[in-house]
């Protein structure tokens, strides 16, 4: 994870090798990962979001990436059935299992979201808790339909 500080195994995110280093080590290179200036103010790792520098995914990036690339892979094969006239049942299977690995990996960002967005939201303040929670409740209402 390039960037992040699990790649020099400077925090205990789930998947890294455990180690921890001293609290300013450990700031910075968390710090590097979503593009924040330690000895400046803080830059937001995504300019088009300001308001929240970092997103809940970002230490799982790769792991993102790579299971949203098998799913383009499986829609091209989706493409591929309806073009050699593949049995119906066979390509609606397919479907099916895109469908299935599409609604996995939301369901793991929308609980990314709660233990990183919206519990940072409660330790700030009632506000942004409220927003943090009305955005997560309009997610899971896209969700479920």
């Amino acid at each position: 994870m390039s960037g992040h500080c699990c790649s020099s195994g400077a925090c205990s995110t789930p998947g890294n090798s455990g180690r921890e280093k001293d609290g300013r080590e450990v700031k910075a290179a968390a710090a590097d990962a979503v593009g924040i200036e330690v000895a400046g103010a803080i830059q937001p790792a995504n300019p088009d979001h300001p308001d929240h520098p970092d997103h809940a995914y970002l230490a799982e990036k790769k792991r993102y990436a790579a299971r949203i690339r098998r799913i383009e892979g499986q829609v091209r094969g989706i493409g591929r059935m309806i073009d050699e006239e593949q049995y119906c049942i066979d390509v609606l299977t397919q479907i099916s299992a895109v469908n299935s690995a599409l609604k996995s990996l939301a369901m793991t960002l929308l609980d990314a979201h709660l233990h990183h967005c919206v519990l940072n939201a409660a330790k700030a303040g009632e506000d942004e808790l409220d927003e943090k929670l009305a955005e997560a409740s309009a997610a899971i209402a896209r969700l479920a339909k």
